[in-house]
């Protein structure tokens, strides 16, 4: 006979908190690694319609790294709403402005683009610095 396939429940599931360190990290592979812990892939009973994923605090998001020219090309866009108010910024402009932003865009773009989605995105802490106040939840370095 057949072994059935389990699904999570919202109940059964325990959300660990990790912590990554993204001092001299290349950015898109980063991202991946981040988002896989939010959506909880990295878990034996991952469920695609459940939140199975855990909470990711991320320090020194400031030194985060980049491959080729991408410091100077790689574009980043938001609009006002109005006609003409389209702004852009290049990758070393937003990470003099806010270097958190960089790596909240590049993982958002890896998880769903719904509710659950999210629900996963705000489990994700980022930190320009080194210091974080999730010292009370005993993070654990990401595997």
């Amino acid at each position: 006979m057949p072994q059935k396939t389990l699904s999570a429940k919202p109940a059964d599931i325990q959300h660990g908190w990790f912590i990554i360190d993204a001092d001299g990290e290349v950015l898109g592979r980063l991202s991946t690694r981040i988002a896989d812990a939010l959506r909880g892939k990295l878990k034996t009973n991952f469920t695609p319609h459940v939140d199975t994923g855990d909470f990711v605090v991320v320090i020194n998001c400031e030194r985060v790294r980049v491959t080729g020219n991408k410091l100077k090309q790689k574009m980043y866009y938001s609009h006002s709403g109005y006609p003409g108010g389209l702004r852009e910024r290049t990758l070393s402009e937003q990470l003099d402005r806010d270097p958190t932003e960089v790596i909240r865009h590049a993982v958002k773009g890896m998880i769903p683009k719904n509710k659950l989605g999210a629900a996963q995105l705000r489990k994700l802490k980022l930190y320009a610095g080194a210091d974080h106040p999730h010292a009370a939840q005993q993070p654990l370095p990401l595997p």
